[in-house]
């Protein structure tokens, strides 16, 4: 009976080994969206922030102008997921490693925007514009109107994304590579603004 209770929790506990171990492979992601609410956020700007069935969304107001969700939670090095599905024909995009004033925003923008518009390329706000876009080859990535899967790790200076499983871009700046800031989520100025994101995640990564 002894040997059977021993048998048996040793196979528990390998099991349980096993199953940690399993998690901490795959995982090792924090989630920044909770699909309730906005905590661990804070919206800057006056258009529109909400929850709307688990999804988080971003629209244009009537004041049409920029608007920012910023992290309350500064990144350094990391790798960040997400899902987002466009249903409008405006421009959005994704910041990392910034700071903001009111609505003017100092960072890296990992674009998000309608087809033949480069969604994956790295722009510098209020800095040297667009650093990489995608090849043209590349635009057919997106799909309007539908889920899309981003992923963006940055790591010291390089800074690589990926839309679909493709990589779209990777590119080596000393200056981005200096800073550490927050993650934001734009709505362009402009109006014609709507979109959809879901299963937002980081993972730190060590250096």
């Amino acid at each position: 009976m002894q040997q059977k209770l021993l048998l048996l929790f040793s196979t528990v506990f390998l099991f349980s080994c096993h199953t940690h171990k399993h998690l901490t492979d795959a995982g090792g992601y924090t989630p920044l969206f909770n699909h309730k609410d906005l905590t661990g956020w804070t919206i800057h700007g006056r258009e529109k922030w909400y929850v709307e069935d688990g999804d988080l969304i971003c629209e244009s107001g009537p004041y049409e102008e920029y608007s920012y969700l910023m992290s309350d939670s500064s990144f350094k090095d990391f790798d960040l997921q997400l899902e987002f599905k466009q249903e409008s024909t405006g421009n959005s995009g994704v910041f990392i490693r910034s700071s903001i004033d009111g609505v003017k925003i100092s960072g890296w923008q990992a674009e998000v925007a309608p087809s033949g518009r480069h969604t994956g390329g790295i722009y510098e706000s209020y800095g040297r514009g667009w650093l990489i876009k995608p090849t043209a080859a590349l635009e057919h990535v997106l799909k309007e109107g539908e889920w899309n899967t981003y992923q963006i790790q940055a790591v010291g200076d390089e800074v690589t994304t990926w839309l679909n499983g493709i990589r779209m871009i990777t590119i080596n700046d000393e200056k981005i590579g200096a800073a550490t800031g927050q993650i934001g989520l734009q709505i362009h100025d402009g109006g014609g603004i709507k979109v959809r994101w879901r299963n937002i995640r980081i993972k730190i990564i060590e250096n």
